[in-house]
């Protein structure tokens, strides 16, 4: 009896840890989506024509209003973590390395073929602001087909501190065709 009583003890622990770890693993994160500000900016239509980023870069300064198109790529980690920010960079200066017939590259948005002085010329970091003047808290990556490669057309205002070092644009409208 006492054999059958330990038995039926080590089964019902294991039983019972195998659900909890079960009920651990299987549940969803929450998935609140996109916060109101950044809906805001995705919702917006992009205003005027689009223009090149390596053009835009030789005349924009803070405050001015642009439209600029190009894919998400420019480095290997195209968007920052945890924050409603990526770079976008020019398809007339810059090559994907998947664009390139034959590459065998495993980070193709890296624009690994292409030199450190075109990649300064030919992205831009696209931030969205908060009411607060802030970049949002927030991952964007995989909202609203916002993923590297993707082509992206955006306006918004070239941001203070922007320089011919990095082009800073606060995004007012995002959309990816």
């Amino acid at each position: 009896m006492k054999m059958k009583t330990a038995c039926l003890l080590i089964v019902t622990s294991f039983f019972l840890a195998s659900c909890k770890e079960k009920a651990a693993t299987s549940t969803p994160t929450a998935s609140k989506g996109p916060s109101a500000a950044l809906a805001a900016v995705l919702a917006s239509a992009p205003i005027g024509e689009p223009k090149s980023i390596h053009l835009i870069r030789t005349s924009a300064k803070p405050g001015d209003e642009v439209t600029l198109s190009g894919r998400i790529m420019g480095n290997a980690q195209p968007f920052v973590d945890g924050r409603a920010v990526f770079i976008l960079g020019d398809t007339k200066v810059l090559t994907a390395c998947n664009d390139v017939p034959g590459d065998k590259c495993e980070t193709p948005w890296d624009a690994c073929c292409d030199s450190p002085e075109d990649k300064k010329r030919a992205t831009a970091t696209i931030q969205i602001i908060g009411a607060d003047g802030r970049v949002l808290k927030e991952a964007i990556e995989g909202v609203s087909g916002l993923k590297k490669l993707a082509t992206v057309t955006v306006t918004g205002k070239v941001a203070d501190g922007s320089s011919a070092d990095l082009m800073l644009v606060n995004a007012t409208a995002i959309r990816v065709p």
